[in-house]
């Protein structure tokens, strides 16, 4: 069964929804309050109390991960609203900007004391926003809604002090505290965020609709209304051009948001100006400057390849010559080894995956085999769906499997899989 566009997006497609509704809105509140960064810098340190549950055992992705992650966000809450002075000598920024380069520092240290580590921390930071499963979309709503429906009733508060904090301190409103409420609500968000569509996607959620709208009109519910419908437009347009160009989805919507920023501040810099000719010969002077810097690092790039790369090619041209001995059969095993051990250490699932494909080339039952295995144990329809392009690639039969049944729908598949396996 092929999947269709609908079936691998449509997951990914509703998650960015959700995150728009939620993140639009908070990012009105951090751009006011000029804690641009405080995203990244609750996002590390959840990810740090992810990573310190992992040293005790604890897999990310599970509820234990979650409390420890959220446990350590309400930790950085408690710090940003204690660094916020009524008249401050230090940017609260800087703070923000030393305990994300603290959370990130503890965090590599952690990761050198855990086996593979690294590999489950680079997916819990990276994120997977094409997997999400249905279930956590749901979820993630749920909590959403809960923080949506907390700022709406405090919203008089939350706003005066995004607005105008020196009024608020003026009026007694206890400021610290309604700072540590909105910051724990805050990671309370990024907490289940960054767990399925990554710190630059999770970033560019909550600044790139909010800094768009503020450009546009200082109303909040047009605001709003801006920073969703661009969200809504980037988010469908990122998913399908990942789709058709075979690119990560996260860094598509992030690069599209960019541009899409860039776009609407030319369009505003040309209408706001009071002399429109000059505005346009300055953007066009900005092309041209932008065109030459492209065709001098293109140069740059040919000139150096064609000069410090002659070496390699050389002996690229030596190692493929036909006269060159093929690798004897003690090496290749060598090889072959080692991919083993590797598959049994690596829990990416598609890292196993490439590596799986690589154990097929040397040893095609060997490789076939563990293709088998991974997909019985993946969970996600998409990766499911490219395995088994894979093996059919060798089998030329489908063996009845469909990639949106789970292991007991697609049991008899699985029989047949291995009795074809014991024919090779």
């Amino acid at each position: 069964m092929h999947l269709s566009i609908w079936d691998i997006m449509a997951p990914a497609f509703f998650e960015c929804l959700i995150l728009v509704g939620i993140h639009s809105y908070l990012g009105i509140h951090v751009i006011k309050r000029k804690v641009i960064f405080v995203d990244l810098a609750l996002a590390q340190v959840a990810a740090l109390g992810t990573t310190v549950g992992f040293l005790f055992g604890i897999m990310p992705g599970t509820s234990g991960a979650y409390w420890f992650s959220l446990g350590f966000a309400i930790i950085g809450a408690a710090i940003f609203s204690l660094s916020r002075f009524r008249h401050e000598k230090i940017p609260q920024e800087a703070i923000i900007g030393l305990v994300y380069a603290l959370a990130a520092a503890i965090a590599i240290l952690v990761i050198d004391k855990a086996p593979h580590g690294a590999e489950h921390i680079k997916e819990l930071l990276t994120g997977s926003i094409l997997w999400v499963k249905w279930k956590t979309i749901f979820q993630a709503a749920l909590v959403y809604l809960a923080v949506g429906v907390f700022h709406f009733i405090f919203r008089e508060k939350f706003l005066l002090i995004s607005n105008d904090p020196e009024k608020a301190y003026e009026s007694g409103l206890n400021v610290r505290l309604w700072d540590f409420l909105f910051y724990v609500s805050f990671g309370v968000v990024i907490t289940h965020s960054v767990g399925t569509a990554g710190v630059l996607l999770v970033f560019v959620f909550l600044v790139v609709p909010a800094i768009t709208s503020i450009m546009i009109t200082d109303v909040l519910w047009k605001q709003l209304l801006i920073g969703w419908s661009m969200g809504l437009l980037v988010s469908v347009l990122g998913l399908y051009f990942s789709y058709i160009a075979d690119l990560p989805s996260g860094p598509t919507i992030v690069t599209l948001y960019g541009l899409m920023l860039f776009l609407v501040a030319l369009i505003l810099y040309v209408i706001k100006t009071p002399d429109r000719g000059k505005a346009m010969a300055r953007i066009g002077l900005g092309i041209v400057a932008t065109i030459l810097v492209v065709l001098l690092f293109r140069f740059m790039g040919q000139f150096f390849h064609n000069h410090e790369g002659h070496a390699e090619r050389q002996s690229a041209a030596t190692l493929s010559s036909p006269h060159t001995d093929p690798a004897d059969h003690s090496a290749a095993q060598a090889s072959l080894d080692s991919l083993l051990r590797v598959f049994t250490a690596t829990r990416n699932l598609a890292d196993r995956f490439e590596i799986a494909k690589s154990i097929t080339e040397i040893d095609r039952r060997q490789g076939l085999r563990r293709l088998i295995k991974l997909l019985k144990e993946c969970p996600y329809p998409f990766l499911r769906e490219e395995i088994f392009q894979e093996i059919l690639r060798y089998s030329k039969q489908d063996f009845g499997y469909d990639s949106m049944k789970d292991f007991n729908e697609n049991r008899p598949a699985f029989k047949r899989m291995e009795k074809w396996l014991h024919t090779l």
